[in-house]
């Protein structure tokens, strides 16, 4: 079957419709809890997790280094769950890590925001404009945190393939409307193509967190590109050196078949010893 991924409004009853939907299908969920489980193996604290799970730019250029490269390895969890193949991955910019990927069903779950608060009241047992301040944070953290990273508006509905609006419908007809939209023909049929896109996917999200977490690299001004495992790195760097540790990065990732180096050096910094 295809990748689920369900985007959702705070309050808006996603969790228990996404539970019910991995339980029909027997598919492994991807959400908080799955990712807090391993990400011991893949370097990130909990803290860390806290600092930077579905959150913008903090706007400060070494904090924002240290946040994209969590950022990086959650979606590097994300991604290696994915191609083991059913699974439902929930948040985390789901759709947005499988560009070119297309057999993935993109479901969103929604409801009117007065009626998310009061959920949400009931939910957590708190004040109602206490929730009602929390449900307008979440919107504009995880509205931010789409938009900055992968320049999306997370509410078009353009971008979806399923939108529930759970305000007129009931869990149960929810998930039947994601298990039976899963099992569509078209999406079944492009599985199999899919999946080596989704390797390429894998290796350019190492180097990724390789480059971010090499003290080497000063700056992050290159693109990573990966086809059936050859890698092209395009863009600029500023030195010789930092042009071989990009190259020792990617040619440290296990499955990459070979490198075209495309690199510029723009060594346009002053040196100190030229004042």
């Amino acid at each position: 079957m295809a990748i689920i991924t369900i985007s959702r409004e705070m309050g808006s009853g996603g969790i228990p419709i996404v539970h019910q939907a991995a339980e029909e299908l027997g598919y492994t969920l991807i959400d908080e809890e799955a990712i807090k489980d391993v990400a011991g193996k893949y370097g990130l604290t909990y803290e860390a997790l806290q600092q930077i799970d579905e959150k913008p730019p903090a706007f400060v250029e070494q904090l924002d280094r240290q946040i994209e490269l969590g950022m990086n390895r959650i979606q590097l969890i994300v991604l290696e769950a994915a191609l083991k193949g059913n699974v439902i991955i929930y948040g985390r910019g789901g759709q947005d890590l499988l560009p070119g990927i297309t057999s993935v069903f993109r479901v969103r779950v929604i409801a009117p925001f007065e009626d998310r608060v009061e959920r949400w009241a009931e939910r957590e047992w708190i004040d109602p404009d206490l929730a009602r301040s929390l449900v307008r944070k979440s919107d504009q953290q995880r509205a931010g945190f789409i938009k900055y990273y992968f320049d999306r508006d997370w509410e078009n509905p353009i971008e979806y393939d399923l939108v529930i609006n759970t305000a007129r419908l009931s869990n149960e007809t929810a998930v039947k409307l994601i298990t039976n939209g899963v099992r569509d023909r078209n999406l079944e049929e492009r599985k199999t193509a899919c999946k080596a896109k989704l390797k390429d996917l894998i290796i350019q999200k190492k180097i990724q967190v390789a480059r971010l977490a090499d003290d080497r690299i000063e700056d992050i001004w290159f693109n990573i590109d990966v086809k059936e495992g050859h890698v092209t790195l395009t863009g600029h760097v500023y030195s010789e050196q930092e042009r071989n540790a990009a190259l020792d990065d990617a040619q440290s990732v296990k499955g990459v078949t070979g490198i075209t180096d495309q690199l510029k050096i723009i060594g346009y910094r002053n040196d100190p010893q030229d004042h």
